[in-house]
C-alpha cells in the first residue's frame, strides 16, 4: 500500500479539503476520523476554494447563517465564524496524532483573507485573530509567501503563533521564506521566549508550475520536458531545505528546541491526465516533507501498489538540468513564479467573494 509507503518514508500525508460533510458519520464526503485511522491522514488544509464549496454544497451550514445573521453578525463576520468552528472542531479530532507526533502533524489550517495578501500589516492583524478564534495549539495559519508576506512571517514566527506559509512557486521565494521564519525564531530567542512549541510549513506548489510550463511546449522538439519542470522545481527547493538543515545557524535553533520548517508538496492532483494521477506523490517522496493531496488523489494511492523510496535526493543535478533546459529555449522558471503567484492570489480571491455572495444569500 503506497500511502503507508510514503509514510514509513517520513512524508506526511495530509488531505487537502475540510467539510461538516466530513466530520459526520454518514455524510455524503469520506468521514474524516475514518481517514486519520485507515489512510495514514494526520493533518488538514484548507483555502477559499475549499470552504466556498464547503458551505455552498452543504445544509449543515444554514442553521449557524440564520442564527449568527440574527445577531447582526456581517456576512464577513459570518463566515469567520463558520470557517473557525469547522477548523476547530477538526483540530479536535486530530488531538490524538497531535500528540503522538509531538506537534509535528495533527495540524489543521486556515487561511487569512486572500485579499490581504499584499498587505502586510492586514495580514499579521488577521492571523493574529484568528489564532485566537481557532484557540487550538495545532491549527497552521496560513500566510502568503507574497514579498508583503514575508515580514508577516517573521513577526508571527516571533509571536509564537505557528504558519503555514502558502503560495509558494519559485526556489527563491522558498529560500526567503525560509530564512523569514527563522529569523523570526532567533527574534523570539532574543526576547528570551521559547521557540519549542513553533511548527511550521512551506506549501510550494506543484502541478500548476507544469500546467503553465507544458502550456508553452509547443515545439515537437520540446515535448521531452513535459511534465519535468514541477518536479525538478520542488527537488530544488528541498536541496535548499537539507543545506538549512544542516547549516550552522539552525544547528543553533535545534539545540534550542527549534523545529525545521517543513517543505509540503501542495497543487498534487494531477491537472494532465496524460500523466499519473499518483506522480506528484510518489516522485516526491523524502523525509520531513508534507503532502497536501486531494482525496482523489488519496484514493489513487490507496489501491496504488508503486513506491521507488526517496525519490528526491540524489536527483538535483537532474532538476539542475531540466531548469537549465528550459531556461535555454526561454522559459525561466522566476518569470513563471511570478505569473503564477499574481494568478494564484487571483484563484483564491474569486472563490472569497463567491463565499460571501453564498452567505448574502442564505441570509435571506
Amino acid at each position: 500500500m503506497s500511502l503507508e509507503k510514503i509514510s514509513n518514508a517520513g512524508v506526511s500525508v495530509w488531505l487537502d479539503d475540510l467539510s461538516r460533510e466530513r466530520m459526520v458519520k454518514g455524510g455524503k464526503a469520506s468521514y474524516l476520523p475514518q481517514l486519520i485511522e485507515n489512510d495514514f491522514v494526520v493533518g488538514v488544509t484548507t483555502n477559499p476554494a475549499i470552504f466556498s464549496s464547503a458551505i455552498a454544497n452543504s445544509d449543515l451550514y444554514k442553521d449557524d447563517i440564520a442564527s449568527l445573521h440574527g445577531r447582526g453578525l456581517s456576512a464577513e463576520e459570518i463566515i469567520t465564524e463558520l470557517t473557525t468552528s469547522d477548523v476547530r472542531q477538526a483540530c479536535n479530532l486530530f488531538r490524538s496524532v497531535f500528540e503522538r507526533t509531538h506537534g509535528v502533524d495533527g495540524r489543521v489550517s486556515i487561511e487569512v483573507d486572500p485579499r490581504l495578501a499584499r498587505d502586510t500589516e492586514g495580514t499579521i492583524r488577521q492571523a493574529r485573530e484568528l489564532w485566537k478564534l481557532v484557540g487550538a495549539s495545532n491549527v497552521l495559519i496560513k500566510v502568503p509567501a507574497t514579498k508583503e508576506g514575508l515580514p508577516a512571517i517573521r513577526t508571527l514566527t516571533a509571536e509564537g503563533i505557528s504558519v503555514n506559509v502558502t503560495i509558494i512557486f519559485s526556489v527563491s521565494r522558498y529560500q526567503a521564506v525560509l530564512d523569514s521564519f527563522i529569523a523570526g525564531l532567533e527574534d523570539r530567542l532574543a526576547n528570551g521566549q521559547s521557540i519549542t512549541d513553533i511548527h511550521s510549513v512551506a506549501s510550494f506548489f506543484i502541478s500548476r508550475v507544469d500546467t503553465e510550463i507544458d502550456s508553452r511546449l509547443n515545439d515537437p522538439s520540446h515535448q521531452a520536458l513535459k511534465g519535468r519542470a514541477a518536479l525538478a522545481n520542488a527537488r530544488l527547493a528541498y536541496e535548499h531545505f537539507i543545506e538549512i538543515e544542516s547549516s550552522e545557524r539552525w544547528r543553533a535553533l535545534a539545540k534550542s528546541g527549534g523545529n525545521i520548517q517543513r517543505p509540503l508538496w501542495a497543487s498534487t492532483g494531477v491537472k494532465d491526465p496524460n500523466y499519473s494521477s499518483t506522480m506528484y506523490v510518489l516522485d516526491l517522496v523524502a523525509d520531513k516533507t508534507v503532502n497536501t493531496m486531494p482525496e482523489s488523489t488519496l484514493s489513487a494511492l490507496r489501491s496504488s501498489s508503486d513506491f521507488s523510496g526517496d525519490t528526491i535526493t540524489g536527483r538535483f543535478a537532474e532538476a539542475r538540468d531540466t531548469l537549465s533546459q528550459l531556461a535555454n529555449i526561454g522559459i525561466d522558471i522566476e518569470s513563471v513564479a511570478e505569473k503564477l503567484e499574481s494568478e494564484g492570489i487571483d484563484k483564491f480571491i474569486k472563490p472569497w467573494m463567491e463565499l460571501i455572495a453564498v452567505v448574502e444569500r442564505a441570509k435571506g
